[in-house]
């Protein structure tokens, strides 16, 4: 199989718009996390980008008033990443688009009731770029980030493409709020993933993308190693309690890898700070022998980014390996697991080879991939 690598990567969120910015906020321990009082469920702890700052940004390369929230910051990355690029757009190049809710908001604003359907997502972001290929759509839940990764990965190793831009978001809206609220999973404090206080979820706004090729000359090149993805048909909103899908997820990933779990230097978990997900988590871990490996959740400085949180999250763990850092995993104070977890308390300096990136979502879905940076 060819070797697939990640190049360029860009975040949009409210910690920053682009990639370098989000990480120097997270390496400050700064929380995008704020009390919002002018969203229909208030007072809530969200991340929330501000509308201004994006029209502004977006004003400088088209019309913000023709697009959505979503479709804007979307485009904002996408521009970012591409202008990066080692490679042009062709008509071997793929464009695939995670998001779990789309543009659910235009349903309730000005835009024509059609724009919420995923298709026409795509086609903007397509017409928008001059992609000569139709937008491929991963919608399954969380997992849906970090799983487009995975699947342009296989899409390149079996010559279906020569390269792809991958790019994932999801927005706050009322849609996602109340559907929360109902599984009372809400948190009314900013999320604390892992902790013994911990009371459920926060949601964030985030759009990320990233370059994907066989081909890099960069001295210090990210490798995708290894994928696996299981489903364990648990329950369409609750994980298994064994931890099954998650742990054949990292077993899968680690197998065509072709490494031990000693091997991996830092795990980027999903710990969204309900009270299941991340019991479950922590069984999965130490059932895959790796409850020593240092951990964290970046939940509590994005919330829970939804469609966009398994990209946004593996490029901040790309960006740990660049610069061997750890960083702290907010709101963590006393464990709040039944099973030993090493979670990262403070950032910390240390030489990483690799990372593995987990979600999970409902509907049972799981996925691990494992990150490598090779020395050209």
């Amino acid at each position: 199989m060819k070797d697939v690598f990640i190049t360029a990567n860009t975040i949009i969120s409210p910690l920053g718009f682009d990639s370098e910015a989000n990480v120097s906020a997270i390496a400050n321990e700064q929380s995008g996390i704020t009390l919002h009082n002018n969203i229909s469920t208030s007072p809530c702890y969200a991340s929330i980008i501000d509308h201004k700052k994006l029209d502004d940004a977006f004003s400088k390369i088209g019309d913000s008033k023709i697009y959505t929230k979503l479709e804007k910051m979307m485009i904002l990355s996408l521009q970012d990443t591409i202008s990066q690029a080692a490679f042009s757009i062709s008509d071997k190049t793929a464009l695939i688009i995670a998001t779990t809710k789309g543009n659910i908001d235009a349903l309730n604003n000005n835009f024509e009731p059609e724009r919420a359907y995923l298709p026409a997502l795509g086609n903007k972001i397509k017409e928008f770029f001059g992609f000569k290929t139709e937008p491929i759509i991963i919608s399954n839940a969380c997992v849906s980030g970090i799983l487009a990764i995975a699947v342009a990965k296989r899409f390149l190793q079996n010559d279906y493409y020569d390269n792809a831009f991958v790019v994932g978001g999801d927005i706050v809206s009322e849609f996602t709020l109340s559907g929360f609220q109902s599984f009372q999973a809400i948190s009314k404090n900013p999320c604390q993933p892992f902790s013994k206080h911990r009371t459920g979820i926060s949601i964030g706004d985030a759009a990320a993308s990233v370059a994907i090729t066989t081909n890099t000359s960069e001295s210090e090149a990210i490798q995708i190693i290894g994928d696996g993805s299981c489903n364990d048909a648990n329950h369409i909103s609750g994980p298994s309690r064994t931890g099954e899908g998650l742990y054949l997820s990292i077993i899968s990933a680690l197998k065509e890898a072709n490494i031990k779990p000693e091997s991996i230097d830092y795990i980027s978990a999903h710990g969204t700070a309900t009270a299941f997900n991340d019991e479950m988590e922590a069984i999965a871990f130490n059932r895959a022998k790796l409850e020593k490996t240092p951990l964290n959740s970046l939940k509590g400085y994005y919330g829970h980014t939804l469609g966009a949180s398994g990209l946004l999250e593996a490029i901040v763990g790309i960006h740990s390996l660049k610069n061997n850092m750890l960083y702290k995993s907010l709101g963590m104070d006393e464990l709040g697991v039944t099973m030993p977890l090493n979670i990262i308390e403070n950032t910390t300096k240390k030489e990483l080879k690799t990372f593995i990136k987990t979600a999970s979502g409902f509907g049972g879905c799981n996925t691990a991939v494992i990150f490598k940076k090779v020395e050209q």
